[in-house]
């Protein structure tokens, strides 16, 4: 059949036509070879190995009843390697149960069960529900990806893993199987296409071994690193794991080894020690999404104790021969890791190069690999506050839009450092944290009200950066802060992040539904229509109409620009107002809104024209990022095609407007002695702090006057104090 497709060109196309097609009839011989090998799944034998691992109790039939179904659910489908489907998903139950441990039938029954929703028409999360309970139907659903979506790739990618992260919130369970379904397809990744393997490697990059990291999962960890960036880097990864392998056969290395371990023996004590290499993981830049030629310290030294006491011993030991650099000794057996780990840090200085020591016994390192997962040791689930910590950074992952997921776990997952409360907890957080990051990892409420900290006997700002050791007393106020954008930027923590965004969002909010209930009733008066008749039931009709739950709803999307208001008024007017006369359609003046704030969150003026909260006639648009404000006269503004209801006429009430930051003016070629005279006579409501002179000599020429003030008003009459003066003056209000 497949020759006589191609009679013609081997009668026309001479002897390289048929070299063509002799070679993709081996092609082809080579893939139906390749689905013959894999023609059958072992399943008894599958069963067989599983057993020891599993049993065959009562409460081990969710288990193989799973096995049986998923068997039944993939029996006709097959990778792209020509496996049977069915592999891949029983390998990923291994996975789950001999490298973490994890023995909980249920949880393995889903990780049997996780693509059959996915992959399989007749298979729906309710099937799997009554067949096998709701918490296997829940890791399911949480493992299943979005499958009706028309828009672009790019949302729908997002959304994919909202929704993983949000099942992940639910049960992290979710999360574990995900981890081990991307670690096999990482190990069967060669049948793929190149654009495929690159896919799947950044994606492991970005998110996937992060957050294995952050789990303390930290085996999968290396080994997802490792896997990914041999396929993204193939000829790169190669020439870096020939460099690593001759490292391990280093002399002075093996010396170090040799004489520790000598020193153990002559005392008596129960440890071992090897040498660890560090692996490709290990020179990938996070931040820049490069692999690295060299890093600093590519080795580490491995003592595995026989007992805790052993592992204090062994760090005598190793203190005696090779004295530790300073402040360099970390005890996490006395006060583990949120993760779980335990062990003894030592970093002593040998021949001008510091090497890290880990002690630990078997039962640490054990320990230590599984991380999250000791929560599902032995079928007991412990809700520790590392649990909490990682739950809630799931929910946040999954339900805060506002900002990067990938910045966020790239974040989580660079580097640590240890800091210690006043009570000596531990608080771990990445590198170059800031004193808010420390704030709200303790307590979002501590978080909100932070200003400061005490770090040792010095005072810090709540945007310091914490180095490692650092104890750290937040000082707190009792209302909370209003926080400005920029130290958003500067926090490493996906909490501090996160709840920063949801009090910007709060803050914008608050303006918007005053902005768009004023806009409303404005308008409701000039068509004649009474404001009252808003309070009517028959306004749930116009509310289901926009797709809102309450008035106040509705107002808020108004003042964000997401209802248009003359729609809005023209259902009011038929639905709530039929039957009455109205006025003729409203003129193309503005709405006018009144604000007594300055925050930068809500309210960005406009660089283009540098509009002033003491003018009048300034224009804000409405969005939901907050008023983009504009002087009417704006020469951009105009070039903008907006409509009458995207735009609001905006002032401010001068005496309720409060001003918190520190106001500078600037006068320009000016004598000192007429500035000082001038200065004298201001409004009582300038409260001088500091007179700078800028100009080359000392009696003329610039002068940068800093004073506070406590409202707009005062703002006001110091203007026109210095406009009154007849002196130049350059001044632009800090809000």
């Amino acid at each position: 059949m497949f020759f006589n497709k191609y009679q013609k060109h081997l009668f026309y196309g001479g002897s390289g036509a048929y070299l063509i097609v002799y070679k993709l009839s081996l092609t082809i011989f080579s893939q139906k070879s390749r689905c013959m090998q894999y023609e059958k799944f072992d399943i008894d034998g599958y069963r067989q190995s599983m057993l020891p691992i599993i049993g065959n109790t009562p409460e081990t039939k969710v288990f193989w009843d799973a096995l049986d179904f998923a068997y039944r659910a993939h029996i006709d489908q097959r990778r792209r390697s020509g496996e049977p489907y069915i592999m891949h998903p029983c390998e990923v139950t291994r996975i789950l149960a001999t490298e973490l441990d994890i023995r909980t039938p249920e949880i393995l029954a889903a990780a049997l069960l996780h693509d059959t929703v996915e992959d399989v028409d007749e298979v729906t999360t309710e099937l799997l529900q009554e067949k096998f309970g709701p918490n296997v139907a829940a890791i399911v659903e949480g493992c299943t990806k979005v499958t009706h979506y028309a828009g672009d790739n790019q949302t729908f990618k997002k959304l994919v893993h909202r929704k993983i992260f949000s099942g992940a919130a639910a049960k992290l369970e979710v999360m574990l199987v995900k981890l081990a379904d991307r670690l096999h397809n990482l190990r069967t990744l060669r049948s793929m296409p190149r654009n495929k393997k690159q896919k799947i490697s950044d994606e492991t990059l970005d998110i996937y071994a992060p957050l294995a990291n952050i789990l303390g999962l930290f085996d999968i960890k290396r080994e997802m690193y490792n896997l990914a960036l041999c396929h993204k880097f193939p000829r790169q990864s190669s020439k870096l794991n020939s460099h690593i392998d001759s490292l391990r056969n280093k002399p002075e290395i093996l010396a170090i080894v040799q004489n520790v371990q000598e020193a153990l023996d002559t005392s008596g004590i129960d440890a071992s020690v090897s040498l660890r290499t560090k692996d490709l993981w290990a020179y990938y830049d996070i931040r820049n999404h490069i692999l690295m030629q060299e890093i600093e310290k590519p080795q580490e030294f491995i003592i595995l104790a026989g007992s805790r006491n052993a592992c204090y011993q062994a760090m005598g030991v190793l203190n005696n021969i090779y004295p530790p650099s300073p402040r360099s000794i970390r005890d996490f057996i006395a006060r583990p890791k949120p993760t779980g780990y335990q062990g003894l840090h030592v970093k002593p200085n040998i021949n001008g190069n510091i090497y890290l020591f880990k002690i630990r016994t078997e039962e640490m390192a054990r320990r230590a690999r599984r991380g999250l997962v000791r929560d599902w040791a032995n079928d007991s689930k412990v809700n520790s506050k590392f649990f909490e910590a990682i739950q809630e950074m799931f929910d946040i992952l999954g339900s805060d839009d506002s900002v990067s997921y990938r910045d966020m776990i790239a974040a989580s997952g660079r580097k640590e450092i240890y800091t210690y409360t006043p009570r000596g907890d531990l608080i771990t957080l990445p590198v170059n944290s800031i004193v808010l990051d420390f704030a709200f990892r303790v307590h979002s409420a501590i978080g909100q009200t932070c200003i400061g900290a005490m770090i040792g006997k010095q005072k810090v700002g709540k945007d310091h950066k914490l180095s490692d050791g650092d104890m750290v007393k937040i000082i707190r106020q009792k209302e909370p802060v209003s926080f400005s954008q920029d130290i958003q930027a500067l926090c490493q923590t996906p909490k501090a992040r996160s709840e920063l965004a949801k009090d910007f969002r709060l803050r914008r909010e608050e303006i918007s539904l005053l902005i768009g209930a004023s806009v409303l009733h404005q308008e409701l008066r000039r068509y004649g229509i009474p404001r009252e008749i808003l309070e009517k039931d028959e306004i749930n009709d116009i509310l289901s109409y926009f797709g809102v739950r309450s008035l106040q709803e509705l107002q808020l999307a108004l003042g964000e620009g997401r209802v248009r208001l003359h729609e809005l008024v023209f259902e009011i007017r038929d639905c709530l107002y039929a039957g009455h006369t109205t006025f003729v359609q409203s003129t193309g003046i503005l709405n006018r809104v009144d604000l007594s704030t300055l925050d930068p969150v809500v309210v960005k003026f406009s660089a283009c024209c540098r509009p002033s909260p003491l003018d009048k006639g300034n224009i804000g648009l409405l969005s939901e990022r907050g008023l983009s404000l504009h002087r009417k006269d704006c020469v951009q503004l105009q070039k903008i095609n907006f409509q009458r209801e995207d735009a609001v006429e905006v002032r401010w009430k001068l005496n309720q407007t409060l001003i918190t930051k520190p106001q500078k003016i600037i006068a320009l070629n000016t004598n000192r002695n007429r500035l000082l005279l001038m200065l004298a006579v201001a409004p009582e409501e300038m409260r001088l702090s500091e007179l700078v002179h800028l100009g080359k000599t000392t009696t003329s020429g610039d002068w940068e006057v800093s004073f506070n003030v406590t409202d707009l008003y005062g703002i006001k009459k110091i203007i026109r104090h210095f406009s009154r003066s007849g002196l130049l003056y350059d001044f632009e209000l800090e809000s």
